[in-house]
């Protein structure tokens, strides 16, 4: 009967031995894999051929090594518009951002600017589909994210913002914006963000204000690119691996002395109620004057295309959001529709052109563990960005959304 005994013991124990090389430790069994973070980058205005070694190396690194291209912004190519589709996956007449100036029919009297917080601004309210940031959405799925300076980010939707987020201020230098990222990156697993989204604005400043191409906005560049590669280094030092994209939101065309156009010329002011004006005219009918606007907006130049609301081309797939004005005028790249005394009435650079112009292009790298090395990729609408971060971070794809993931899925691992 000992025998029998110490013949079962023996026969466990070589079960058990067996089965030791099939169950991780129970350290490792408690231990869910590390989280890498996803951080998107962009840089308002940046043109992708302003990418060279020269000019910027740490860029031009991440073209060489990692993944390029360049992307299609949505109509129009203005900054609020386009960063809110870079967060939602959604184009501007669907998301609701249709201009960087705009009132709401349902909210008379308002008028929308770059510090509006209202959440219906941004939530799609009164649109045809409820919007959510992926910054939103990442929480919503317990993954932290943060947010430096993202138009959209302080607005809390659906009473959610970024776990972490600041106030935008546009004189904090850029190596102190990143640095801010490399902070939450420090931080340990359970509370360091599994998505950042960083914003440099400088370029498009300059381009603006001195065209691009200029000495200027030449500096602004060099002065992106260095804090973009301080981030690198510092991610880099702390051993942090991380999937980065970097974009921006439009290009920047020079503007045509010659080719500046003041609405007093041609339209009476009583006509019409002005929203926006220069690489793009928004206007609004007066009551009782609509026939006598129509008429006066066909007098303008060949360089200047007008549409009634609901009647630009499909392509642009914009105008049926009620946020949108009655008219729109569209110069060729180059061209503006002045209103008032502008600082800078004829030179510099503008945007809000045709997405199809050169000028317009966006910048698309990326590099991290996700990527492929040395990929590049053809021309794609920036409605992707939203779907490739979701695959990043571990996201279900989000319904109703405006594109796929599968432009840049060949650049994927």
């Amino acid at each position: 009967m000992k025998q029998f005994f110490r013949l079962m013991a023996a026969l466990f124990l070589s079960l058990a031995l067996s089965l030791a090389g099939l169950v991780p430790p129970a350290a490792a069994r408690g231990k869910a894999p590390e989280r890498i973070p996803t951080i998107l980058i962009s840089i308002d205005g940046l043109r992708p051929d302003y990418i060279s070694p020269a000019l910027t190396p740490n860029l031009a690194a991440i073209a060489a090594k990692g993944v390029s291209g360049t992307m299609t912004p949505s109509f129009p190519s203005i900054t609020f518009p386009n960063h809110w589709t870079l967060a939602t996956g959604l184009r501007p007449d669907r998301h609701g951002i249709i201009n960087g100036a705009m009132s709401d029919p349902a909210h008379p009297g308002v008028i929308f600017g770059k510090s509006s917080e209202q959440p219906w601004w941004w939530d799609g309210s009164g649109g045809p589909v409820h919007v959510e940031p992926i910054w939103v959405a990442a929480e919503r799925a317990h993954i932290r994210s943060g947010i430096m300076f993202w138009p959209g980010s302080t607005t809390a939707i659906d009473g959610t913002r970024a776990s972490d987020w600041q106030a935008y201020h546009a004189d904090l230098p850029n190596h102190e914006r990143a640095e801010v990222v490399l902070d939450w990156m420090r931080r340990p697993a359970n509370i360091r963000p599994g998505l950042a989204l960083l914003y440099f604005g400088d370029v498009d400043v300059n381009g603006h204000r001195h065209g691009p191409g200029s000495p200027e906005t030449i500096a602004a560049i060099r002065d992106v690119d260095a804090a973009i590669g301080y981030l690198r280094r510092g991610l880099a030092t702390m051993h942090r691996r991380v999937n980065m994209v970097i974009v921006s939101d439009h290009g920047m065309a020079h503007t045509i002395p010659d080719h500046v156009i003041w609405l007093k010329d041609y339209v009476a002011k009583e006509d019409y109620a002005l929203v926006s004006y220069g690489g793009i005219l928004f206007i609004n009918n007066v009551p009782g004057h609509e026939a006598k606007l129509a008429e006066s907006l066909k007098k303008m130049p060949g360089f200047i295309h007008c549409w009634r609301k609901g009647e630009l081309p499909e392509r642009f797939h914009y105008g049926h959001n009620p946020r949108v004005p009655d008219w729109l005028c569209l110069p060729d790249p180059g061209a503006r529709i002045m209103d008032g005394n502008p600082e800078h009435p004829d030179d510099g650079g503008d945007h809000g052109y045709d997405p199809a112009s050169p000028d317009m292009r966006a910048l698309f790298l990326a590099t991290g563990p996700a990527f492929r090395p040395g990929t590049h990729l053809p021309v794609f609408d920036n409605v992707a960005i939203e779907p490739l971060l979701r695959r990043l971070i571990g996201l279900a794809p989000g319904k109703d959304r405006d594109g796929t993931a599968a432009p840049v899925a060949k650049a994927l691992r």
